[in-house]
Protein backbone atom coordinates (compact mmCIF):
# COMPACT_ATOMS: atom_id res chain seq x y z
CA UNK A 1 0.00 0.00 0.00
CA UNK A 2 1.79 3.00 -0.99
CA UNK A 3 1.55 6.90 0.23
CA UNK A 4 -0.81 9.44 -1.57
CA UNK A 5 -3.96 11.13 -1.06
CA UNK A 6 -5.44 8.17 -0.94
CA UNK A 7 -3.58 6.59 1.94
CA UNK A 8 -6.17 5.80 4.85
CA UNK A 9 -5.82 7.40 8.02
CA UNK A 10 -7.62 7.39 11.49
CA UNK A 11 -8.88 10.68 12.05
CA UNK A 12 -11.47 10.41 15.18
CA UNK A 13 -12.50 8.37 18.05
CA UNK A 14 -15.68 8.87 19.47
CA UNK A 15 -16.15 6.79 22.97
CA UNK A 16 -19.35 6.92 25.34
CA UNK A 17 -19.50 6.06 28.97
CA UNK A 18 -18.90 2.24 28.84
CA UNK A 19 -19.65 -0.73 31.22
CA UNK A 20 -22.75 -0.55 33.48
CA UNK A 21 -24.34 2.09 31.06
CA UNK A 22 -28.28 2.21 31.25
CA UNK A 23 -30.99 4.18 30.42
CA UNK A 24 -29.87 4.54 26.77
CA UNK A 25 -30.53 2.71 23.72
CA UNK A 26 -28.19 1.52 21.73
CA UNK A 27 -29.15 3.59 18.82
CA UNK A 28 -28.85 6.96 21.21
CA UNK A 29 -25.07 5.33 22.45
CA UNK A 30 -24.38 4.77 18.68
CA UNK A 31 -25.42 8.16 17.77
CA UNK A 32 -23.27 9.92 20.48
CA UNK A 33 -20.02 7.90 19.97
CA UNK A 34 -20.43 9.23 16.30
CA UNK A 35 -20.81 12.78 17.17
CA UNK A 36 -17.90 12.28 19.20
CA UNK A 37 -15.52 10.51 16.97
CA UNK A 38 -16.06 13.81 14.32
CA UNK A 39 -15.75 16.06 17.16
CA UNK A 40 -12.43 14.61 17.66
CA UNK A 41 -11.35 14.75 13.99
CA UNK A 42 -12.35 18.84 14.02
CA UNK A 43 -14.94 17.77 11.24
CA UNK A 44 -18.77 18.48 10.74
CA UNK A 45 -21.62 15.88 10.55
CA UNK A 46 -21.76 17.01 7.01
CA UNK A 47 -18.43 16.31 5.84
CA UNK A 48 -19.16 12.44 6.33
CA UNK A 49 -20.76 10.92 3.30
CA UNK A 50 -19.95 7.15 4.53
CA UNK A 51 -21.65 5.30 7.35
CA UNK A 52 -20.46 1.99 8.11
CA UNK A 53 -22.63 0.31 11.08
CA UNK A 54 -21.77 -2.95 13.68
CA UNK A 55 -24.68 -4.09 15.78
CA UNK A 56 -23.78 -6.34 18.68
CA UNK A 57 -24.76 -9.36 20.05
CA UNK A 58 -28.58 -7.34 20.84
CA UNK A 59 -28.48 -6.33 17.46
CA UNK A 60 -30.42 -2.92 17.63
CA UNK A 61 -29.03 -0.20 15.57
CA UNK A 62 -29.16 -0.70 12.12
CA UNK A 63 -28.09 1.62 8.91
CA UNK A 64 -31.17 3.38 9.90
CA UNK A 65 -28.63 5.20 12.43
CA UNK A 66 -27.80 7.77 9.09
CA UNK A 67 -31.45 9.36 9.55
CA UNK A 68 -31.07 9.40 13.36
CA UNK A 69 -27.75 11.38 12.45
CA UNK A 70 -29.22 13.68 9.97
CA UNK A 71 -26.53 11.80 6.96
CA UNK A 72 -29.24 12.01 4.21
CA UNK A 73 -26.55 11.98 1.17
CA UNK A 74 -24.36 9.38 1.78
CA UNK A 75 -22.28 7.66 -0.46
CA UNK A 76 -21.49 4.66 1.38
CA UNK A 77 -23.56 2.72 3.69
CA UNK A 78 -23.54 -0.87 5.03
CA UNK A 79 -24.36 -2.74 7.80
CA UNK A 80 -21.19 -5.06 8.25
CA UNK A 81 -21.07 -8.29 10.12
CA UNK A 82 -18.06 -10.50 11.35
CA UNK A 83 -18.74 -10.71 14.79
CA UNK A 84 -15.99 -9.86 16.64
CA UNK A 85 -13.54 -9.43 13.52
CA UNK A 86 -15.83 -6.56 12.18
CA UNK A 87 -13.72 -3.58 13.54
CA UNK A 88 -10.69 -4.40 11.74
CA UNK A 89 -13.22 -5.39 8.46
CA UNK A 90 -15.24 -2.40 8.46
CA UNK A 91 -11.92 -0.11 8.58
CA UNK A 92 -10.48 -1.88 5.57
CA UNK A 93 -13.63 -1.49 3.59
CA UNK A 94 -13.77 2.33 4.16
CA UNK A 95 -9.66 2.77 3.91
CA UNK A 96 -10.75 0.76 0.59
CA UNK A 97 -14.07 3.16 -0.42
CA UNK A 98 -11.56 6.03 -0.10
CA UNK A 99 -8.88 4.61 -2.39
CA UNK A 100 -11.27 4.15 -4.75
CA UNK A 101 -12.55 7.31 -4.49
CA UNK A 102 -16.58 5.69 -3.31
CA UNK A 103 -16.13 8.25 -0.09
CA UNK A 104 -13.94 11.22 1.51
CA UNK A 105 -14.78 10.41 4.98
CA UNK A 106 -15.97 7.06 6.69
CA UNK A 107 -17.57 6.97 9.73
CA UNK A 108 -17.28 3.12 11.68
CA UNK A 109 -19.17 2.72 14.62
CA UNK A 110 -20.04 0.09 17.12
CA UNK A 111 -22.62 -0.09 19.81
CA UNK A 112 -24.36 -2.87 22.00
CA UNK A 113 -26.41 -2.89 25.46
CA UNK A 114 -26.45 -6.62 26.59
CA UNK A 115 -26.16 -5.66 30.29
CA UNK A 116 -29.30 -4.86 32.20
CA UNK A 117 -30.18 -3.94 35.93
CA UNK A 118 -30.55 -6.09 38.67
CA UNK A 119 -28.82 -9.56 36.55
CA UNK A 120 -25.37 -10.07 36.41
CA UNK A 121 -23.32 -9.93 33.95
CA UNK A 122 -23.31 -13.97 32.07
CA UNK A 123 -26.97 -13.88 32.39
CA UNK A 124 -27.08 -10.74 30.33
CA UNK A 125 -25.01 -11.58 27.70
CA UNK A 126 -26.55 -15.19 27.51
CA UNK A 127 -30.11 -13.86 27.12
CA UNK A 128 -28.67 -11.33 24.31
CA UNK A 129 -26.60 -13.57 22.20
CA UNK A 130 -28.93 -16.88 22.52
CA UNK A 131 -31.59 -15.75 20.44
CA UNK A 132 -32.29 -18.41 18.02
CA UNK A 133 -29.25 -20.64 18.71
CA UNK A 134 -30.93 -23.04 20.55
CA UNK A 135 -33.14 -23.66 17.46
CA UNK A 136 -30.49 -23.54 14.88
CA UNK A 137 -28.33 -26.33 17.17
CA UNK A 138 -31.37 -28.70 17.03
CA UNK A 139 -31.56 -29.44 13.33
CA UNK A 140 -29.40 -31.91 11.73
CA UNK A 141 -25.86 -32.57 12.63
CA UNK A 142 -25.62 -28.93 14.26
CA UNK A 143 -27.97 -30.77 17.16
CA UNK A 144 -24.52 -32.81 18.42
CA UNK A 145 -23.38 -29.38 20.67
CA UNK A 146 -27.18 -29.81 22.82
CA UNK A 147 -26.90 -33.34 23.45
CA UNK A 148 -23.02 -32.61 24.00
CA UNK A 149 -24.27 -29.74 26.26
CA UNK A 150 -21.28 -27.39 23.99
CA UNK A 151 -23.75 -24.78 23.70
CA UNK A 152 -21.91 -21.50 24.45
CA UNK A 153 -18.66 -19.70 23.76
CA UNK A 154 -17.12 -20.73 27.37
CA UNK A 155 -17.37 -24.31 26.37
CA UNK A 156 -15.85 -24.48 23.13
CA UNK A 157 -13.01 -22.13 23.84
CA UNK A 158 -12.68 -24.42 26.85
CA UNK A 159 -12.34 -27.52 24.25
CA UNK A 160 -9.84 -25.53 22.66
CA UNK A 161 -7.18 -24.37 25.26
CA UNK A 162 -7.54 -28.23 26.57
CA UNK A 163 -6.66 -29.41 23.12
CA UNK A 164 -3.83 -26.99 22.90
CA UNK A 165 -3.08 -28.20 26.75
CA UNK A 166 -3.14 -31.74 25.55
CA UNK A 167 -0.74 -31.07 22.35
CA UNK A 168 2.01 -28.53 23.75
CA UNK A 169 1.65 -28.79 27.55
CA UNK A 170 0.24 -25.70 28.32
CA UNK A 171 -0.85 -24.70 31.51
CA UNK A 172 -3.47 -23.01 33.36
CA UNK A 173 -0.86 -21.17 34.95
CA UNK A 174 0.03 -19.81 31.27
CA UNK A 175 -3.55 -18.26 30.71
CA UNK A 176 -3.03 -16.63 34.07
CA UNK A 177 0.08 -14.69 33.36
CA UNK A 178 -2.01 -13.32 30.17
CA UNK A 179 -4.47 -12.27 32.84
CA UNK A 180 -2.29 -11.17 35.05
CA UNK A 181 -0.39 -8.63 32.63
CA UNK A 182 -3.73 -7.46 31.00
CA UNK A 183 -4.89 -6.36 34.80
CA UNK A 184 -1.76 -4.47 35.53
CA UNK A 185 -2.14 -2.42 32.24
CA UNK A 186 -5.97 -1.92 33.32
CA UNK A 187 -4.84 -0.43 36.61
CA UNK A 188 -3.16 2.43 34.71
CA UNK A 189 -6.18 2.89 32.22
CA UNK A 190 -9.37 4.61 33.70
CA UNK A 191 -11.72 4.09 31.46
CA UNK A 192 -11.03 0.07 32.60
CA UNK A 193 -13.67 -1.22 33.97
CA UNK A 194 -11.63 -3.81 36.63
CA UNK A 195 -8.26 -1.80 37.88
CA UNK A 196 -7.32 -3.51 41.21
CA UNK A 197 -4.27 -5.03 40.52
CA UNK A 198 -4.15 -9.29 40.58
CA UNK A 199 -2.01 -12.24 41.17
CA UNK A 200 -1.56 -15.69 39.64
CA UNK A 201 -2.62 -17.04 42.52
CA UNK A 202 -5.67 -15.00 42.86
CA UNK A 203 -6.53 -16.27 38.70
CA UNK A 204 -5.90 -19.78 40.26
CA UNK A 205 -8.41 -19.56 42.86
CA UNK A 206 -10.91 -17.71 40.09
CA UNK A 207 -13.56 -20.02 40.32
CA UNK A 208 -14.39 -22.20 37.40
CA UNK A 209 -16.48 -21.23 34.52
CA UNK A 210 -15.46 -24.37 31.84
CA UNK A 211 -12.22 -26.23 33.17
CA UNK A 212 -9.56 -25.12 31.97
CA UNK A 213 -11.12 -21.71 31.83
CA UNK A 214 -11.42 -20.00 35.23
CA UNK A 215 -13.83 -16.73 35.68
CA UNK A 216 -10.74 -14.63 35.20
CA UNK A 217 -9.64 -16.26 31.96
CA UNK A 218 -13.10 -14.45 30.42
CA UNK A 219 -13.83 -11.25 29.13
CA UNK A 220 -16.40 -8.65 30.52
CA UNK A 221 -19.91 -7.69 29.31
CA UNK A 222 -19.95 -4.07 28.72
CA UNK A 223 -22.62 -1.49 27.48
CA UNK A 224 -21.51 1.82 25.41
CA UNK A 225 -20.81 2.77 22.01
CA UNK A 226 -17.12 3.60 20.04
CA UNK A 227 -16.64 5.18 16.65
CA UNK A 228 -14.02 6.38 14.14
CA UNK A 229 -13.78 8.39 11.41
CA UNK A 230 -11.43 7.78 8.45
CA UNK A 231 -10.23 9.72 5.78
CA UNK A 232 -7.14 10.14 2.85
CA UNK A 233 -3.93 10.66 4.99
CA UNK A 234 -3.47 13.75 2.88
CA UNK A 235 -6.75 15.36 3.94
CA UNK A 236 -5.81 13.84 7.90
CA UNK A 237 -2.68 16.40 7.66
CA UNK A 238 -4.94 19.34 8.51
CA UNK A 239 -7.18 18.11 11.10
CA UNK A 240 -7.22 18.22 14.43
CA UNK A 241 -5.94 14.72 16.01
CA UNK A 242 -2.27 13.34 15.06
CA UNK A 243 -3.06 10.66 12.15
CA UNK A 244 -3.31 7.13 12.53
CA UNK A 245 -2.45 5.49 8.98
CA UNK A 246 -3.37 2.05 7.58
CA UNK A 247 -0.77 0.55 6.23
CA UNK A 248 -2.07 -3.35 6.09
CA UNK A 249 -5.57 -4.99 6.47
CA UNK A 250 -6.33 -8.83 6.35
CA UNK A 251 -9.41 -11.01 7.13
CA UNK A 252 -9.55 -15.00 6.97
CA UNK A 253 -12.57 -16.70 7.72
CA UNK A 254 -12.74 -21.00 8.93
CA UNK A 255 -15.58 -21.72 9.67
CA UNK A 256 -15.05 -24.83 12.57
CA UNK A 257 -14.58 -28.26 11.49
CA UNK A 258 -15.24 -30.40 14.46
CA UNK A 259 -14.28 -33.75 12.33
CA UNK A 260 -11.44 -36.57 13.63
CA UNK A 261 -7.82 -34.68 12.50
CA UNK A 262 -9.16 -31.29 12.47
CA UNK A 263 -6.64 -28.38 13.79
CA UNK A 264 -9.63 -26.29 14.99
CA UNK A 265 -8.92 -24.67 18.00
CA UNK A 266 -5.08 -25.41 17.65
CA UNK A 267 -4.49 -22.82 14.22
CA UNK A 268 -6.39 -19.87 13.58
CA UNK A 269 -7.17 -17.89 10.56
CA UNK A 270 -5.14 -15.20 12.47
CA UNK A 271 -2.15 -17.04 9.98
CA UNK A 272 -3.77 -15.97 7.21
CA UNK A 273 -5.43 -12.72 8.35
CA UNK A 274 -2.26 -11.57 9.74
CA UNK A 275 0.03 -12.67 6.61
CA UNK A 276 -2.02 -10.57 4.87
CA UNK A 277 -1.79 -7.43 6.42
CA UNK A 278 1.57 -7.51 7.40
CA UNK A 279 2.45 -8.12 3.73
CA UNK A 280 0.63 -5.16 2.82
CA UNK A 281 2.34 -3.05 5.34
CA UNK A 282 5.66 -4.58 5.01
CA UNK A 283 6.32 -5.67 8.11
CA UNK A 284 6.89 -8.75 10.11
CA UNK A 285 6.03 -9.45 13.95
CA UNK A 286 9.15 -9.01 14.84
CA UNK A 287 8.74 -5.18 13.57
CA UNK A 288 5.62 -4.63 15.49
CA UNK A 289 5.77 -2.39 18.89
CA UNK A 290 2.06 -2.77 20.26
CA UNK A 291 0.09 -5.64 19.80
CA UNK A 292 -3.72 -4.88 20.88
CA UNK A 293 -5.12 -8.77 20.55
CA UNK A 294 -8.53 -9.99 20.46
CA UNK A 295 -9.16 -11.46 23.88
CA UNK A 296 -12.30 -12.67 24.64
CA UNK A 297 -10.53 -14.96 26.53
CA UNK A 298 -6.52 -15.78 27.83
CA UNK A 299 -6.85 -18.46 25.34
CA UNK A 300 -7.34 -16.49 22.30
CA UNK A 301 -4.74 -13.56 23.11
CA UNK A 302 -1.95 -17.14 23.11
CA UNK A 303 -2.95 -18.68 19.94
CA UNK A 304 -2.97 -15.30 18.43
CA UNK A 305 0.44 -14.98 19.05
CA UNK A 306 1.26 -18.02 17.75
CA UNK A 307 -0.29 -17.54 14.64
CA UNK A 308 0.98 -14.21 14.02
CA UNK A 309 4.18 -15.62 14.48
CA UNK A 310 5.52 -13.76 17.71
CA UNK A 311 6.45 -17.48 18.60
CA UNK A 312 6.29 -20.98 16.71
CA UNK A 313 3.26 -23.24 17.17
CA UNK A 314 3.16 -24.78 20.70
CA UNK A 315 5.39 -22.33 22.24
CA UNK A 316 2.96 -19.37 23.37
CA UNK A 317 2.86 -21.01 26.98
CA UNK A 318 6.30 -19.92 27.35
CA UNK A 319 6.08 -16.93 25.41
CA UNK A 320 3.31 -15.24 28.05
CA UNK A 321 5.60 -16.19 31.04
CA UNK A 322 7.71 -13.90 33.49
CA UNK A 323 6.05 -10.64 32.49
CA UNK A 324 6.77 -10.44 28.80
CA UNK A 325 3.18 -8.47 28.19
CA UNK A 326 2.69 -6.97 31.34
CA UNK A 327 3.97 -2.99 31.51
CA UNK A 328 8.04 -3.10 31.18
CA UNK A 329 8.17 -6.33 29.56
CA UNK A 330 9.24 -6.99 25.70
CA UNK A 331 5.86 -6.91 23.96
CA UNK A 332 3.34 -4.20 24.54
CA UNK A 333 0.03 -6.42 24.47
CA UNK A 334 -3.37 -4.84 24.99
CA UNK A 335 -2.25 -2.06 26.75
CA UNK A 336 -5.78 -0.70 27.92
CA UNK A 337 -6.38 -3.99 29.60
CA UNK A 338 -8.29 -5.17 26.99
CA UNK A 339 -12.18 -7.09 26.93
CA UNK A 340 -10.60 -9.11 29.94
CA UNK A 341 -9.96 -6.24 32.11
CA UNK A 342 -11.04 -2.83 30.56
CA UNK A 343 -14.12 -3.14 28.69
CA UNK A 344 -15.65 -5.37 25.83
CA UNK A 345 -17.12 -3.88 22.85
CA UNK A 346 -16.25 -6.48 20.47
CA UNK A 347 -12.98 -5.45 17.97
CA UNK A 348 -13.59 -1.88 19.10
CA UNK A 349 -11.97 -2.85 22.80
CA UNK A 350 -8.72 -3.71 20.69
CA UNK A 351 -8.85 -1.13 17.73
CA UNK A 352 -9.88 1.64 19.87
CA UNK A 353 -6.45 1.33 22.49
CA UNK A 354 -4.34 0.83 19.60
CA UNK A 355 -5.68 4.36 18.15
CA UNK A 356 -5.37 5.73 21.49
CA UNK A 357 -1.17 3.97 21.57
CA UNK A 358 -0.62 5.43 17.95
CA UNK A 359 -1.62 8.80 19.04
CA UNK A 360 0.77 8.99 21.97
CA UNK A 361 -2.31 9.45 24.02
CA UNK A 362 -2.01 6.52 26.50
CA UNK A 363 -0.86 8.56 29.66
CA UNK A 364 0.40 6.27 32.34
CA UNK A 365 0.18 3.12 29.67
CA UNK A 366 1.48 4.39 26.90
CA UNK A 367 4.28 1.93 25.30
CA UNK A 368 7.63 2.96 25.18
CA UNK A 369 7.74 2.85 21.38
CA UNK A 370 4.64 2.63 18.77
CA UNK A 371 5.95 3.32 15.34
CA UNK A 372 4.39 -0.63 14.52
CA UNK A 373 0.70 -1.05 16.41
CA UNK A 374 -0.63 -4.48 15.55
CA UNK A 375 -4.56 -4.57 16.10
CA UNK A 376 -6.48 -8.21 15.86
CA UNK A 377 -10.09 -8.86 15.81
CA UNK A 378 -11.36 -12.58 16.35
CA UNK A 379 -15.16 -13.89 15.68
CA UNK A 380 -17.46 -17.26 16.38
CA UNK A 381 -15.21 -19.91 18.07
CA UNK A 382 -11.93 -18.83 16.23
CA UNK A 383 -13.42 -19.05 12.96
CA UNK A 384 -13.46 -16.03 12.04
CA UNK A 385 -10.44 -12.87 11.75
CA UNK A 386 -9.18 -9.83 10.86
CA UNK A 387 -5.94 -7.46 11.37
CA UNK A 388 -4.81 -4.52 10.88
CA UNK A 389 -1.34 -2.83 11.43
CA UNK A 390 -1.56 1.15 12.07
CA UNK A 391 1.28 3.65 12.74
CA UNK A 392 1.61 6.94 13.87
CA UNK A 393 3.85 7.79 10.71
CA UNK A 394 2.73 7.74 6.62
CA UNK A 395 3.84 5.00 4.69
CA UNK A 396 6.20 5.74 2.10
CA UNK A 397 5.59 4.19 -1.64
CA UNK A 398 7.56 1.22 -2.09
Amino acid sequence: MGGGARSAAIVGLGMTELGKVYGRSATKLAAEAVQRAIADAGMSMSEIDGLLVSPGVTNDISIGLAAVLGLHELSVLNEVRAFGATACVMIAQAAQAIAAGDATAVTCVFADTPLKPRENAGTSWVHAASKGRMERASRGFAGWSLVSGAVSPNILYALCAQRHMQRYGTTSSHLGAIAVAQRAWASRNPLAQLREPIALDDHQASRWIAEPLHLLDCCLVSNGAIAVVVTSADRAAALAQPAVHVWGYGQAHEPRRMHAGSEWGLVTPAVRSGRQAMGMAGITAADVDVAELYDCYTYTVLVSLEDYGFCAKGEGGDFVSDGRLAPGGELACNTGGGQLSSYYMWGFTPLSEAIIQARNAGGDRQAERNDVVLVSGNGGILEHHSTLVLSPHQRLAA
